[in-house]
């Protein structure tokens, strides 16, 4: 699946719940989403991370290395 590094800017956690299809108790915060990324089976690629804050590319980063299911990409 790929997510849009300027969609994230934009609409934050909203965008994140929707794209990857988070729990509606998700709780809109770098832990919540650590913790769904580290339970789902998916490869993630990001596009345009140059709009993305660093603390939501190393969530992304920490949960695929906790997480053998779960492939995390950056595309430039």
């Amino acid at each position: 699946m790929q997510i849009d590094g300027k969609l994230i800017k934009k609409n934050g956690h909203d965008y994140l719940m929707d794209v990857l299809n988070l729990p509606e108790y998700y709780g809109k915060n770098l832990d919540a989403l650590y913790d769904c990324l580290c339970e789902m089976d998916c490869d993630i690629q990001l596009i345009n991370p140059g709009d993305v804050d660093k603390d939501i590319l190393d969530t992304f980063a920490d949960a695929s290395k906790e997480n053998d299911f779960l492939k995390f990409e950056i595309l430039y």
